[in-house]
């Protein structure tokens, strides 16, 4: 379970951390049990590109009164939909030697979408380790 605090990315898998056994070349997938957050293979290094991605994401589906027909559960929750369905909820990585293989500067975050905090569920899946 993740808890994403407001807008912005959240680091889904730390860079390195180990997944599934040594042996093989598994791939790794992780789906996002939620469609107000989405995933993202994104930088790392500079925090402005997150920043960047945000404020992008904003402009593209801004949260305004009388812009969406749907508001009951908040101004931010069609804007949230919107976003998520521009982005995508599965991401499949592939394993090398036990760790995800990223790029260099890479790493794997859950995009909040919602205002607030929000718990998210992560779906991980490892398929062929031998």
């Amino acid at each position: 379970m993740l808890v994403a605090d407001a807008h912005g990315q959240h680091s889904a898998i730390p860079r390195g951390a180990a997944t599934g056994s040594p042996g093989g070349d598994p791939n790794h997938a992780t789906w996002c049990r939620h469609t107000s957050a989405s995933l993202l293979v994104q930088a790392n290094a500079d925090p402005e590109v997150q920043a960047d991605l945000e404020a992008f994401f904003t402009r593209l589906a801004p949260e305004s009164r009388g812009l969406y027909r749907q508001e009951e559960e908040g101004l931010d929750n069609m804007p949230a939909h919107l976003r998520a369905a521009l982005t995508q909820v599965q991401i499949s990585i592939p394993v090398e030697n036990a760790r995800p293989v990223f790029g260099t500067f890479q790493a794997l975050y859950v995009f909040e979408h919602r205002a607030g905090d929000h718990e998210r569920e992560l779906v991980l899946h490892l398929s062929g380790v031998p």
